[in-house]
């Protein structure tokens, strides 16, 4: 048996690798953004940002970052092979769960934070302070744990082969379990299952965007390979 090479699924065109790439850049760059922000509040708060203008920007920085995880995903479901389109779909409608619900969320998050007086106390009191168990806190940390965790376990059967392909379904595998084990957790002991949960999409999720875009950016020099009898 030998390995003969085969085309690049149609669907993944050059317009669809740079679409691809952009989108998965930009993913990487606002969710460093975001890390950035909220390292700058714990060095000047002391403490983990629950309210005020640090918030505000954490929250808008979410909502900006919605669309480019769906379109990355896009892209992931292009580039899929036909043996694996069901995987990409699944991870792509996951995907678009998780950013509908927590742009939603964080939209309304910004308008509390940024306007408190706006709003009557009981309302505020859905979104602040931003930690367990406010009503929105726990649904966000929900949704980010399932939806996102499944997109990622759905999305690394996808990728394989060589090394920067192998270490992309390692590290979405690895994201989508602390994701889950993070939401699992929850009921035993809540501080924990939310760092747990923050490791597998603020942590491993991000080096899962770089990886992808690199990927995307070599897709020129590969070609997918198939055992010829």
């Amino acid at each position: 048996m030998k390995l003969t090479s085969i085309p690049m699924d149609s669907t993944f065109t050059p317009q669809a690798k740079t679409f691809g790439s952009v989108a998965a850049w930009m993913t990487f760059i606002v969710t460093e953004v975001y890390a950035v922000v909220s390292g700058v509040a714990y060095a000047s708060q002391g403490a983990a940002v629950e309210s005020g203008p640090f918030l505000s920007i954490m929250a808008l920085l979410v909502v900006v970052m919605g669309p480019f995880l769906v379109l990355s995903m896009i892209a992931v479901h292009a580039y899929a092979s036909p043996n694996h389109k069901l995987y990409s779909l699944a991870a792509l409608v996951f995907m678009i769960a998780c950013v509908t619900i927590t742009s939603c969320v964080n939209f309304l998050l910004l308008i509390v934070s940024s306007q408190p007086d706006l709003f009557s106390e009981s309302w505020r009191a859905i979104f602040l302070p931003c930690k367990w168990p406010a009503p929105a806190f726990v649904l966000d940390n929900f949704v980010w744990d399932w939806f996102f965790g499944i997109s990622m376990l759905l999305a690394a059967p996808i990728f394989g082969g060589n090394t920067l392909k192998a270490a992309l379904r390692l590290v979405m595998i690895l994201s989508g379990v602390l994701c889950l084990a993070g939401l699992v957790w929850l009921a035993v002991a809540p501080a924990q299952a939310i760092v747990i949960g923050i490791l597998g999409w603020g942590a491993a999720g991000p080096i899962v965007f770089l990886l992808l875009a690199k990927m995307f950016g070599s897709v020129n020099s590969e070609a997918r390979e198939t055992p010829a009898p």
